[in-house]
């Protein structure tokens, strides 16, 4: 069996408008853009990718923004909410900061751990948890101090039809059941940063539709000598895993669980830093070498994400 996986390596949305989720990721949020580039199987789109200061496996958000894309609706079949892991003791400053942006939100106790729930400006559900063991982490140089600074992910719930069959798959993965309420169960790694996974069984739900606001994958951490067994792995299970597709800044297998979500195992290598030098990540459009040749036609169909 290969290693169990430590957490998760980032998490994939879909988006609207560039500039609006730049702004918002970057300014409100404090997350630091580290790499510019293209959705690699429709590069009409952007890849915009937001995380620490190097942009390190476990804190990496990242968007495809189609300008033209119609919201979708979260339901079973998706992630439904991504968590974000900051200190206990910046829960009042980040209460506040979301107050004075206009966003509104709640708070709520979950599992011992306090929860502050709002959406980013295409209705996507996001969480901040507060946790007094939060990692000191690498934060980026922005508007957000560094003792409040998003640490990375806590984790990620995921909304089930029926959550068996994922729940096998988390096992498989390394993850244990830790907790339980009502349709809400948790299950932990052990790793330090995305380690959390809550499955909301919840059968009279609607099916979730992509689009803006929703999910696109979540990708967990491997490396690559194990990459090649997992995906034995995922085909042991009755999964159809893709052949390992290289994305330049990891390598990629992705696979669709049971429950309809789209899962990537997603290496820890080459990272962020192979094609750009960590100082100046995203502050210009980097293209894989296969497709350095489409340079002029691809950024003439992209978007100014200058500030209107």
């Amino acid at each position: 069996m290969p290693d169990d996986i430590p957490g998760i390596h980032h998490v994939t949305a879909i988006g609207s408008d560039p500039r609006h989720n730049l702004e918002f990721y970057t300014e409100t949020l404090g997350l630091r853009l580290v790499k510019r580039s293209v959705n690699q199987d429709d590069v009409s789109v952007y890849h915009l990718f937001y995380g620490d200061h190097s942009g390190s496996p476990g804190t990496s958000m990242t968007f495809f923004p189609y300008t033209d894309a119609r919201p979708g609706q979260v339901g079973t079949g998706q992630a439904s909410a991504v968590a974000f892991l900051i200190p206990a003791e910046s829960l009042e400053f980040w209460t506040d900061r979301l107050a004075d942006a206009g966003v509104d939100a709640e708070t709520e106790a979950r599992f011992g751990d306090t929860v502050v729930s709002f959406e980013d400006p295409d209705g996507l559900p996001l969480e901040l948890v507060a946790r007094s063991d939060a990692p000191a982490g690498d934060p980026p140089a922005g508007p957000v101090p560094d003792e409040h600074a998003i640490r990375g992910f806590f984790g990620v719930t995921l909304s089930l039809a029926t959550a068996g069959p994922t729940a096998e798959l988390l096992r498989t993965m390394g993850y244990s059941e830790t907790d339980e309420a009502g349709s809400r169960r948790r299950y932990e790694s052990d790793g330090e940063l995305g380690y959390v996974v809550d499955l909301c069984e919840e059968p009279q739900a609607p099916r979730g539709q992509p689009g803006a606001g929703t999910v696109h994958h979540v990708a967990f951490r491997t490396t690559r000598d194990d990459q090649p067994e997992w995906r034995d792995v995922l085909q042991g299970q009755g999964l159809r895993p893709t052949e390992i597709i290289d994305r330049k800044w990891f390598e990629s297998v992705y696979v669709r669980e049971h429950g309809g979500i789209l899962f990537e195992f997603a290496t820890k290598e080459p990272g962020y830093t192979v094609d750009e030098d960590l100082e100046s990540l995203g502050e210009r459009l980097v293209l894989p070498e296969w497709l350095e040749d489409r340079r002029d036609e691809i950024e003439a169909g992209l978007a100014d994400l200058s500030a209107e």
